[in-house]
């Protein structure tokens, strides 16, 4: 992972400096709340329901044992114990005092961490494939590419007052597992047969109050001219993007009112004025932080105790659900999950990410990501070692097997922390992965996705999940939009609405005839997403019609 040099140490305990007087400025009452909104805005902190609200950046979801136990040590020391980790792979400690943050800052620095530009109208947190350099079907590691557009982006002086929040994700996969296109560039690497190793752009994309799928505006950008051409991107959006309405002011809105011809013919007519000279980016510099993120040195290990312990069936479970197969032999990257039975979606404990970064040193090289699903990766563990892993996390409550399987839901801080927020989350979340505990049942299922966001902002990817739900107020009460045939993946659909909002008393139910209305449509080997898009969503209507019945099929 990279590294801080000086200067990056320099720029980040100056910043801290600058802030510190901020806030003590703002806590003696001469810089008022609107005056200090902005400034803290840039530095990661947000006024929430009932307290002050930290989010540190986690750049690429990579980070380092040594990173994790200073987070678990911040979360005991500053806020009530735990934390939560984001859809961003960032983290958020929900309960924070203002006059705390200071010296919160000071131990992040520490450990080369920080909050800069996790929020306000700046380039955010560059998120990135959580298996990077590990997948058996990638290309190239994305982190390098990230970790240069983090360094591109950080305090540039020319995007830290852009219309709106811009974000960026990059894959170097077949299979997308960044949500590229909705974002507001996505990036994905790929091999060109005649020209090599480069880069597909796309942009527009993203969620919230209205969804769009990100579209291709540059079939191939080469690694020396990538900064340059999303240079040229943010430029035009700064110069062209609307100021006067913030609903309309991300870049989705300005491709779809430009037309996306027009929109990249004024990007490519950027990109011709522009001197990139000082953005172009050399081979010795790609090779420079391309060393940071060389793999660690894996020696050959065997199977056998790996091997044995497939016959107990609960870490045959957990070996088949949490772990995927190294790019080296005789190692998997492993999973944790975040989301046990009638648990918070991604809410780790202190005690939690203290013990969590002594298994990472002990099983996966002292490296840990972070997934935009809210779960925890240890990238590099030999298969010998996955019983005894299994066996720490299990006495930590953290051996749940159920990733990809609708236990595993993404779900927002909602009305319970959440100053934005129109619906609780949470409630709704532990209440379906309670009616789906019986992991046979959760296997009988298979693969799919389920996503609940408080509000219309969709922090949690409502719009693309395989069943989406959305809370809102109506009449003083929640209510919740429940869509389904939302997709992921670069082949990325959004949801269908199936009908009116209904009372969350009345969700779960209506989750579970739906998925028997699945079961009861689907082929041998069909997952819900394929059976979706084969049938149409007015079968599901059906199951979604009659509420309080139980239909034929369900018996």
């Amino acid at each position: 992972m990279y590294r801080y040099d000086e200067f990056d140490a320099a720029f980040v305990a100056s910043r801290n400096a600058q802030f510190a007087n901020q806030v003590a400025r703002r806590l003696d009452g001469s810089l008022s709340e609107d005056e200090f909104r902005p400034i803290r805005l840039r530095n990661g902190v947000y006024l929430q329901l009932h307290a002050y609200m930290l989010r540190i950046a986690i750049p690429y979801g990579t980070l380092s044992a040594k990173q994790m136990r200073v987070l678990a040590q911040i979360g005991a020391k500053f806020d009530k114990g735990y934390g939560h980790f984001t859809t961003r792979q960032n983290i958020q400690f929900n309960w924070i005092k203002l006059i705390d943050v200071p010296q919160i800052l000071a131990e992040l620095a520490e450990v080369s961490m920080h909050c800069i530009q996790t929020s306000g109208n700046c380039i955010r947190n560059v998120t990135a494939d959580h298996f990077a350099g590990i997948a058996k079907d990638e290309i190239a590691d994305p982190r390098p590419i990230a970790e240069l557009i983090r360094q591109w982006s950080t305090e540039h002086p020319e995007f830290l007052y852009l219309p709106r929040k811009f974000k960026i994700a990059v894959t170097g996969a077949s299979a997308d597992r960044a949500v590229i296109r909705a974002h507001d560039i996505g990036i994905q690497i790929i091999d060109d047969v005649k020209r090599g190793i480069g880069f597909r752009i796309y942009a527009g994309g993203g969620l919230g109050r209205t969804p769009v799928i990100g579209k291709i505006i540059k079939e191939f950008v080469t690694h020396e001219k990538l900064l340059g051409y999303l240079e040229a991107v943010l430029r035009v959006y700064n110069s062209e993007g609307r100021r006067d309405n913030k609903y309309k002011a991300r870049i989705k809105i300005l491709v779809n009112e430009t037309g996306l011809e027009e929109f990249i013919k004024q990007v490519e007519a950027e990109y011709a004025i522009s001197d990139t000279s000082s953005v172009d980016v050399d081979a010795d510099e790609i090779a420079r932080i391309n060393a940071y993120f060389a793999l660690p040195k894996l020696l050959g290990r065997s199977e056998t105790k790996y091997d044995a312990a497939l016959n107990d069936s609960a870490f045959a479970d957990f070996a088949k659900y949490n772990t995927i197969l190294h790019k080296i032999d005789g190692y998997v990257a492993t999973t944790i999950s975040l989301k046990p039975i009638g648990g918070i979606p991604g809410d780790a404990t202190s005690t939690q990410m203290l013990a969590i970064a002594d298994l990472a040193d002990k099983y996966s090289s002292g490296e840990i990501r972070i997934t935009h699903h809210q779960n925890i990766v240890f990238p590099h563990v030999p298969k010998d070692d996955l019983p005894d892993l299994w066996a720490a996390l299990g006495a930590l409550g953290l051996a749940t097997a159920n990733i990809g399987l609708i236990s595993d839901i993404i779900a927002c801080p909602g009305l319970d922390y959440c100053a934005l927020a129109t619906a609780r989350s949470i409630p709704i979340a532990q209440e379906i992965s309670k009616r789906f505990a019986d992991l046979e049942k959760q296997a009988e299922i298979g693969n799919i996705s389920i996503n609940i966001s408080g509000c219309i902002n969709a922090c949690a990817h409502h719009h693309i999940g395989n069943i989406g739900i959305l809370g809102l107020e109506k009449s003083g009460r929640e209510n919740y939009q429940i869509t389904i045939g939302g997709d992921a993946t670069l082949d990325m659909a959004l949801g269908e609405r199936l009908g009116p909002g209904i009372d969350a008393e009345d969700v779960p139910d209506t989750i579970e005839r739906i998925i028997n209305r699945y079961l009861h449509l689907r082929e041998e080997g069909e997952e819900f997403i394929d059976t979706y898009r084969r049938l149409g969503i007015e079968h599901f209507r059906v199951a979604f019609a009659n509420q309080g019945q139980i239909l034929s099929e369900d018996l």
